[in-house]
């Protein structure tokens, strides 16, 4: 029986209340298919960042490669510390030192559930540059206090981290519905932008079956409002693609349902697999988060990990639960009445 290593990392918020629910999920579906998941807890979050002064310990990247999977929650407590120190503290370091360079979000409506702006007829697959470009980290600030201060922010975009981002693209585009949609911004930006773009009409050549239309950030931005059914594979840069996966969240319903995966493509790390909605500290121990978002990430999680069958028994087990009407609206269903809704459709 083929037994997979997970670290967990719970986080802040409602984080350790959908890890559980999704564990939950992950466990009874992997003992109904065959195989064995194996967790380890790791307690690293802004509280652990309060008690040691850091978001993990230093050993945590190393300590991390022996598993062959990250399950994270959420971070984030921005009342003790600020997003910056989080965020850099943990998410980025892991996401960089694994080489997870593709962010994977699917944008598609559950049954049952209502978006703001229709009730079907569409599924994106956004694919967001993860370690490069406009989140880089290169910049500072001079004269910090006094009149003549400065901030410089430096994006850094790689010929290899745009190819190896378009290519992955391409495929996921190949593999689903043959339409790609690349974004920049390259009637403003006529540097990295316009190198976006060449490198994507040099890489289309490659692919003649997939249909590559290149857009710009604006432009895409009110597409995905006014025709996402136009749409199926989106890729853009980690600024870009940061804004439109959260437009996607809200036009399939709300970020309750945002899953993503952080993934390494020649898995030489563990890919990492997390809910985008974030800690909410507003609802955050009233036992009301969706964990929906959670639960289908795990499902990509099985998928990457080759079990295919059991991710696609977890989506399965959702979609039925939600066109039951659970977890369906916001607040209206408690985190553990949607996991056991979930769990008894599975």
């Amino acid at each position: 029986m083929t037994t997979y290593r997970i670290a967990l990392i719970p986080g802040d918020g409602i984080g350790p209340d959908v890890t559980a629910a999704a564990w939950s999920v992950l466990e009874k579906v992997a003992d109904k298919t065959g195989f064995t998941l194996e967790g380890e807890e790791f307690p690293w979050s802004c509280a652990f960042y309060k008690e040691t002064g850091t978001m993990m310990p230093a050993d945590g990247i190393e300590t991390l490669c022996g598993f062959d999977a990250i399950l994270l929650g959420a971070v984030g407590w921005p009342a003790e510390v600020p997003d910056s120190v989080s965020l850099h503290g943990l998410l980025l370091p892991i996401r960089k030192s694994f080489v997870q360079y593709a962010n994977i979000r699917p944008h598609r409506l559950l049954p049952g559930v209502k978006g703001p702006l229709r009730s079907d007829g569409f599924d994106i697959l956004c694919i967001r540059e993860n370690t490069e470009g406009e989140y880089s980290g290169a910049g500072g600030r001079v004269h910090q206090g006094t009149a003549d201060e400065v901030a410089v922010e430096t994006s850094i975009f790689t010929r290899t981290g745009v190819e190896r981002i378009l290519r992955f693209a391409f495929e996921q585009a190949r593999a689903r519905r043959g339409k790609l949609a690349s974004v920049t911004k390259s009637n403003a930006q006529k540097y990295s932008m316009v190198f976006w773009d060449e490198i994507t009409r040099k890489l289309a050549g490659e692919y003649a079956d997939v249909e590559v239309t290149s857009y710009h950030i604006d432009a895409m931005a009110a597409r995905m409002v006014m025709a996402p059914e136009s749409l199926d594979v989106v890729v853009a840069s980690n600024l870009f693609g940061d804004i439109l996966t959260d437009l996607g969240a809200a036009i399939q319903g709300g970020l309750g349902f945002a899953a993503s995966a952080n993934i390494n493509p020649d898995r030489s790390a563990p890919s990492m697999f997390e809910p985008v909605h974030g800690s909410a500290p507003d609802i955050a121990h009233l036992g009301i988060a969706n964990p929906i978002a959670a639960i289908w990430s795990g499902a990509m999680m099985l998928e990457h990990l080759g079990e295919k069958a059991a991710a696609g028994a977890i989506i399965a087990a959702i979609e039925r639960t939600t066109a039951d009407g659970i977890g369906t609206v916001p607040g209206k269903d408690r985190t553990e009445a949607i996991t056991a809704a979930i769990l008894a459709q599975l």
